[in-house]
């Protein structure tokens, strides 16, 4: 049997949603150990705008730090995985702290010169997102370099335009994507 992997996952600018939990549900039903920081204490937003209002209020960087915090308390062979706002956290750590097992990216892709000059050796990632969605349309350029200059990265484009596909309790949920990602994850995670 396969080592189980342990994961940080970050959650997307709307908060720590039940949609984000049951993907978390989802891997530890596969045998992983899956930390889900609320970086918003608690509290979660009908649309992408109200959650971002409440981000540039309470201070991007401040909510960043709060979830590196969170991630250091910690053991140090950690999966980042991230939706969307929740990829800037996972993606740094990826990239930045040692011991870094792998990075899952939902929504999101920044540029790997964010954070440093390259993807860090032997950290495998993946990456998720919607062709049409005009958010990761912005990120797809980063997120197809990253694959172009890392041998263990992946790209899964899903068609449609929903933003935050994957969290069941949004309108933008997609089932059958959604199921589609959580297999690869899996996947992935009985890898690292």
């Amino acid at each position: 049997m396969p080592d189980m992997a342990e994961v940080v996952l970050y959650h997307h600018i709307q908060g720590l949603t039940e949609g984000v939990r049951s993907v978390a549900d989802g891997l530890r039903q596969a045998g992983h150990t899956v930390h889900t920081p609320d970086l918003f204490g608690g509290r979660t937003f009908g649309s992408i705008e109200e959650g971002f209002a409440f981000a540039r209020q309470a201070g991007f960087d401040q909510l960043r730090e709060r979830g590196i915090t969170e991630a250091e308390a910690l053991g140090v062979e950690l999966v980042y995985a991230g939706f969307s706002f929740g990829v800037t956290i996972a993606q740094r750590l990826a990239q930045t702290r040692p011991g870094a097992r792998g990075a899952v990216l939902i929504d999101s892709c920044l540029p790997v010169t964010e954070f440093g000059e390259t993807w860090p050796a032997g950290v495998p990632v993946q990456i998720h997102g919607k062709q049409e969605d005009e958010f990761f349309g912005e990120d797809l350029p980063a997120a197809r370099d990253l694959v172009g200059s890392t041998p263990n990265a992946e790209l899964f484009l899903y068609p449609g335009d929903q933003h935050l596909f994957a969290d069941a309790s949004l309108p933008a949920y997609d089932a059958e994507a959604a199921g589609l990602l959580l297999e690869r994850v899996r996947s992935f995670l009985a890898s690292v």
